[in-house]
């Protein structure tokens, strides 16, 4: 039987894929971010580079997500500059969406939707990793056996798999993981830290936490508090 696949090159796919293999940085200029009174970094100069992790430290409280969020484009900075490159070409803000993926704990998931469709529908828009299938991303997620059951009958656990799963599986530049062990068990931490270290070495990753296991030890560590 032929494996089952999902063309995310379609009339249906609304966003149009980069090319794969570029080399992409982001680059800070005196980034600050602040709300109300309240400086949440201050004067971040920083170039991120492909093929290296990141691991976005500092207590609860800090601002790892606000920086990641800032970083996405979801959020405006307060003042100073951020520069995407990829293969030596400028990318427009509006255009990072297309080159990233994002796995966090407070991200939504389509209750309505069940598993099998949830995925389809996210891989109508992105480009899943090469030699990837639908049937192949449900046996590396372990849930196979959940594929007709509705989101919102899965357990939190099952929820932040399926969200890491869909970021870790898509074809992108850059990777954002914001306290990925959340609401995982030992075992499903093993299949993250497994899978993490399976994906890409061009890679532009990611990782906010305050947990040292949730991120690799060759982790180029940025602490916010050095920036407040």
């Amino acid at each position: 039987m032929k494996p089952e696949t999902i063309d995310s090159s379609s009339s249906e796919s609304r966003i149009q894929q980069p090319e794969s293999n570029s080399r992409f940085s982001i680059q800070t200029e005196g980034l600050s971010k602040r709300f109300n009174r309240e400086w949440i970094f201050k004067n971040l100069n920083y170039t991120f580079q492909s093929g290296k992790t990141y691991a976005i430290t500092g207590p609860n409280g800090s601002g790892k997500s606000t920086l990641l969020q800032v970083l996405w484009g979801q959020l405006p900075q307060t003042s100073g500059s951020i520069i995407y490159t990829s293969a030596n070409k400028a990318i427009p803000t509006e255009e990072i969406f297309s080159r990233v993926c994002i796995a966090t704990p407070y991200m939504d998931l389509i209750e309505e939707f069940t598993l099998e469709e949830h995925i389809r529908f996210h891989f109508r828009m992105r480009k899943m990793r090469a030699g990837l299938t639908l049937d192949s991303i449900l046996d590396k997620l372990y849930l196979t056996n959940a594929r007709n059951k509705n989101i919102s009958d899965f357990s939190s656990g099952m929820k932040q798999r399926l969200k890491l799963g869909l970021a870790l599986y898509t074809e992108a530049g850059v990777l954002f993981l914001d306290e990925p062990g959340t609401n995982l068990d030992e075992q499903a931490f093993t299949w993250y830290t497994e899978n993490l270290n399976q994906l890409p070495e061009d890679k532009l990753i990611f990782i906010a936490s305050n947990q040292q296991n949730e991120y690799p030890e060759n982790a180029e560590v940025v602490n916010l508090m050095d920036f407040k």
